[in-house]
């Protein structure tokens, strides 16, 4: 099953008020944690474009930021509660940092295309790296059975984000947690006896190009949650336009999530997604 086949689950109109009802750090990362009961259910590997409701801006005349597009890292289903997995990396990022129970985001979404379950007596096989670690937690929320995760980060600290994911495999680049190397490393490995996956990632570009070879030289398919800058999340703005093999799509209504076997390759300017 294709991806772009899949009917996704529709974003409300307009942005809506989301109250911060917790806060966790895991190492390098913060969990944000809000509460949306008017909004539905997303799948895993939608997004959102989340800003801080208060404060969102910066220099002396407190220049608005666009909103940032977020994966969903987790949706309880016993819940109305939506978690966001976020990296300080920019004055937008910090800001969201900051932020504390009783705080509001403003939110849109649930924004894109998400994962398509396995077909054809295929086990899914999960590769993540940093921030990327996000779609892959609620997929594996949602798939049945165990579910092999493979994570690549940058150090130790970063790694602590392993913590989110059912029993994964890690690796660090500078082998202070896990296996000392890259996560394709471990993905080479584990393709070698696993012919029959399907292979979900997300993470930086130069991760998921490296994914997408070693996935069509073993004629395995592959479901990449790409990155790219995005100003608007609804198609408008052409900011997260990707050449495929069948011409140009804009990641944000015909992705974020796409089938390897239509790129040429996955390397597009990364974004805080």
């Amino acid at each position: 099953m294709s991806g772009a086949t899949l009917d996704r689950v529709q974003a409300p109109f307009g942005a809506r008020a989301a109250p911060v009802v917790g806060r966790e750090r895991h190492g390098a990362y913060t969990v944000l944690r809000c509460a949306d009961p008017s909004g539905p259910r997303p799948q895993a590997g939608q997004f959102y474009m989340l800003m801080a409701a208060q404060r969102w801006g910066g220099g002396a005349d407190e220049r608005p930021y666009l909103p940032r597009a977020f994966s969903v890292l987790r949706a309880p289903a016993d819940d109305h509660e939506l978690h966001f997995l976020i990296e300080d990396v920019g004055p937008g990022t910090e800001r969201l940092c900051e932020l504390r129970e009783d705080d509001e985001l403003s939110l849109v979404g649930p924004l894109g295309i998400g994962f398509a379950p396995p077909t054809h007596g295929r086990t899914a096989l999960l590769v993540g790296g940093g921030v990327g670690i996000a779609p892959l937690a609620i997929w594996q929320d949602q798939l049945e059975g165990d579910t092999v995760a493979l994570l690549g980060f940058r150090d130790a600290d970063h790694a602590a984000g392993c913590e989110l994911l059912r029993d994964p495999q890690v690796a660090t680049d500078d082998g202070s947690a896990g296996h000392h190397g890259l996560v394709t490393e471990l993905l080479f490995e584990k393709l070698q006896d696993s012919s029959h996956a399907v292979v979900y990632a997300c993470g930086p570009p130069p991760m998921l190009e490296a994914v997408r070879a070693l996935c069509s030289e073993r004629d395995v398919p592959a479901q990449l949650a790409m990155e790219s800058g995005m100003a608007c999340g609804y198609g408008a703005c052409f900011g997260c336009v990707v050449p495929t093999t069948n011409g140009y799509i804009r990641l944000c209504v015909d992705g974020p999530v796409v089938e390897a076997a239509r790129l040429h390759s996955a390397l597009t300017p990364g974004a805080g997604h």
